[in-house]
Order: structure tokens, then C-alpha cells, then sequence
């Protein structure tokens, strides 16, 4: 038995600010900041002790990890960073505010960049380019150390996650449009000798 964690980044300034990231590098807000430090305090309730983590080359992700290895106290775990874990690229849209850009270019030929599987925004990557750099990172360096029963933290980005559980979870491409994974919620799955899901719990604070 195995255990996975995918958890995204806390809220980044510019998510705060509503406008396109991608690959551009931008500190969590105080907002998520607190988003790690709780999404670290629901992990030590649940008592997984982890035996390495992953994620991107971006701050944001790194920034949150470091947060929630702290509140954990198990800083001192092997970590590895990787730009195939970095967010969808947005290309000429990166650092655009989104409500301007809707008015720019029109609601429907931005909401077809943003939830679309396959077609990319000027210069970027689509949901389908994402994945095809983060699923085989997944199968090259996490699913080894799933298969050999580790417990293993994965800190990335709402789009470079979602392909991720798009593998797993064996979702279509119409499923894994309707799925969003909210700033500094853990994930949690159990998972067999072949991978296979055997349970899975969003960590939230009780309400």
C-alpha cells in the first residue's frame, strides 16, 4: 500500500489579482501562505509521515512545500524540483488580468483557451501539452516509489495536477474539463501494488 498526496500551490499574488501566471514567477499572498500553513496542520492530523515530496521549478509550489514540511515537521525529507511539474504555460496571456483579456478578446475564445483539452493560447500549452510533460514525469520518477510503497507528496499547479489525476483516475477528456482543484487542498489517495485507487479524501477542516 502506497499513499499520494497532490496538493497546489497556496493562492499566489496574482491569483489574488485574477490575472494569468503560467510560468512567471510570483510569491503566495498572505492568503496563501495560511492556505499551506492549514493545508500542512490537516496532514499532520492525519499522521503521514512522508518519504519524499516533489515539485516544480516555480516559487509558488517550492514556497508551499516548505510550509507544509515545516508545520509538519519533516523538513529534512528528499525533495526533488522539476519544471515538468510547472503550470500550463499561458503564453502571450501571462500576467494579463482575465476579466481584460474576456473583454479583449471575447468570453468564448478565452474560455475555450482556459477549459479547452486541446487548443493552446498564443504561445502556450494546452491542457493536452501539459500532460504530455507531467504524465511521463509521473511514470518516470513518482510511480517507482508508489509501486515500491513509499508515501509521497506532489506540490505543483491546478493544470499540471489536474492531468496528473486525469492519468490516474482514468478520466476522459470532457471529465477532467469539469474537475478544479482548489489553492491549498490535499488530496489523498491510497493506492495499490498496480496503482490502482483503493481510497481517496479531499483533507478539510471540519465546518
Amino acid at each position: 500500500m502506497a499513499t499520494l498526496v497532490i496538493l497546489r500551490h497556496g493562492e499566489s499574488e496574482w491569483n489574488r489579482q485574477n490575472r494569468f501566471t503560467g510560468w512567471v514567477d510570483v510569491p503566495l499572498s498572505e492568503r496563501g501562505r495560511k492556505e499551506a500553513e492549514e493545508a500542512g496542520a490537516l496532514l499532520k492530523t492525519a499522521c503521514i509521515r512522508f518519504d519524499i515530496a516533489h515539485t516544480s521549478a516555480l516559487d509558488r509550489a517550492q514556497e508551499t512545500l516548505r510550509i507544509v514540511l515545516g508545520v509538519l515537521g519533516q523538513s529534512g525529507i528528499p525533495t526533488r524540483q522539476d519544471p515538468a511539474l510547472n503550470e500550463r504555460h499561458y503564453g502571450e496571456l501571462q500576467g494579463l488580468d482575465k476579466t481584460e483579456t474576456s473583454r479583449k478578446f471575447g468570453e468564448s475564445q478565452v474560455y475555450l483557451w482556459r477549459r479547452s483539452y486541446d487548443v493552446p493560447p498564443p504561445g502556450g500549452e494546452s491542457l493536452k501539452d501539459t500532460a504530455a510533460r507531467t504524465i511521463p514525469y509521473f511514470e518516470r520518477a513518482v510511480a517507482p516509489e508508489l509501486r515500491a510503497g513509499k508515501s509521497v507528496l506532489v506540490v505543483a499547479h491546478g493544470n499540471s495536477l489536474r492531468s496528473i489525476v486525469m492519468h490516474l483516475e482514468r478520466l476522459t477528456k470532457e471529465q477532467v474539463l469539469e474537475l478544479n482543484l482548489a489553492t491549498g487542498v490535499p488530496y489523498l489517495y491510497e493506492l495499490g501494488a498496480t496503482l490502482a485507487i483503493t481510497a481517496k479524501k479531499v483533507l478539510v477542516h471540519p465546518t
